[in-house]
């Protein structure tokens, strides 16, 4: 359903965490008496479906679709807000048809509230920090801030870069890195302490980069580029490159595991997700997906990883331990951005 009128519910902290431990608890008799795995009744992953207009919410162990909500037009990535209550997607459209809204999902009713954001188009990559929703519009050449409560943007910045696509923030969203795919750079916007103040530079990559994703460190920011099959390595202090990798053909998304020992990426022109070994830069593995794989997410334990390949209109389930394919699921049309929720939502 679509809901144009109502806030989100308000549920005070002890029925929250009632809730919590009712998953609990049912977890832990299921898994006593062999009825179910660990993480049965743990989590929840969260995946856009660009031509399906949707999201759906995906139990992790079964790999079953438990529900799909409705989006805008061609919506590409998705984040959920800290307190797992809400998803935010952007809806990038398609063609002569560009988007200019965020769909906000309310995750316990599974009602879209569509947010029109007028004058800034494509809104494309999307992330949470500190109770904002940061987001890129591609086609206005711009980055901006979502406020959740307000429901209203309170920040837009240009980049004056060309297709602003993708965004990374430090873990204390002073610092954002945009992949501005036309321009062949990235951009780094270090935020100052007054509204509005703030240092940008202009990093030179490869040509087309895309794809990105900060170390857990925080020190490098790894960045592929589509167009020439490269990978560049930026030092987050001083935001040069340090080193440039080759790493396939057409890398299009990066992701590091959690204890920052590889680096994942995936390819769409090979059909491959590329594992790559972060201290000594080497290409370890090349495991193949399917057509056209975008989209990677690892899970806080760190022990798979899920790559969904658009073209095949499904997301490929990795054994990160064995480096080797462990099974693979239909969400919907067109798979692409994931995002997950440590809870289970049936509860």
């Amino acid at each position: 359903m679509i809901s144009t009128l109502n806030h989100f519910p308000y549920r005070p902290i002890w029925q929250r965490l009632g809730a919590y431990c009712r998953q609990f608890l049912l977890g832990f008799w299921l898994v006593l008496f062999g009825l179910s795995t660990p993480d049965a009744f743990a989590a929840t992953l969260v995946i856009v479906n660009k031509s399906g207009d949707n999201v759906a919410l995906v139990n992790p162990s079964t790999y079953d679709v438990i529900d799909r909500v409705p989006t805008g037009h061609a919506p590409h990535e998705v984040t959920v807000s800290r307190n797992e209550q809400r998803a935010f997607v952007g809806n990038y459209g398609s063609g002569s048809n560009p988007g200019h809204s965020l769909s906000v999902i309310d995750l316990e009713t599974r009602e879209e509230r569509r947010i029109a954001l007028p004058g800034l188009y494509r809104p494309h990559g999307i992330v949470t920090r500190k109770g904002k929703v940061y987001f890129t519009v591609e086609g206005s050449r711009a980055i901006a801030s979502f406020d959740p409560e307000k429901e209203r943007v309170d920040w837009v910045m240009g980049t004056g870069q060309s297709v602003t696509h993708m965004l990374t923030l430090t873990p204390d969203a002073r610092k954002i890195y945009t992949a501005n795919i036309g321009s062949d750079t990235v951009t780094s916007i270090e935020l100052g302490d007054t509204p509005g103040q703030a240092d940008v530079r202009q990093i030179s990559t490869g040509e087309g980069p895309e794809g990105m994703d900060l170390s857990p460190n925080g020190r490098e920011l790894w960045v592929a580029h589509r167009a020439d099959g490269r990978l560049s390595i930026i030092d987050t202090g001083n935001d040069r490159i340090q080193e440039t990798i080759n790493v396939g053909q057409m890398p299009i998304r990066v992701r590091f595991t959690p204890d920052g020992t590889h680096v994942l990426i995936s390819d769409a022109r090979t059909n491959e997700l590329i594992v790559v070994e972060a201290k000594d830069r080497e290409v370890i593995k090349r495991i193949d997906i399917g057509a056209f794989p975008v989209g990677i997410l690892i899970p806080p334990e760190g022990n798979r990883a899920f790559v969904a390949a658009t073209g095949a209109d499904k997301v490929v389930v990795i054994d990160l331990g064995q480096l080797k394919v462990k099974t693979s699921f239909s969400p919907g049309d067109e798979p692409d951005g994931m995002a997950w929720l440590e809870r289970d939502i049936r509860q």
